[in-house]
């Protein structure tokens, strides 16, 4: 199982990462960061949906999402593109 890991402080709520998740796992939260935002959350129970695609880390412009892959995630993904 693959998973995300946001930085509330670092993020302002743009949610790209919400439109670029291929299992919309990712959605906006009602909890507000100390700057005022919005912040994004993977909702509790939807994290093993995660596939590690990076998507979400990649279009953040702030820098606040990372991305951890398990073994079985690379394997599948690398089986994907062959």
């Amino acid at each position: 199982m693959s998973r995300i890991a946001i930085q509330e402080e670092r993020c302002k709520g743009c949610l790209l990462c919400t439109l670029v998740c291929p299992k919309k796992i990712i959605v906006q939260s009602e909890r507000i960061n100390r700057f005022g935002y919005k912040v994004a959350e993977v909702r509790e129970g939807n994290m093993d949906k995660c596939t590690g695609c990076a998507s979400c880390a990649m279009i953040c412009p702030d820098y606040a999402i990372e991305v951890w892959k398990t073994v079985k995630a690379k394997a599948e993904a690398e089986e994907v593109q062959e």
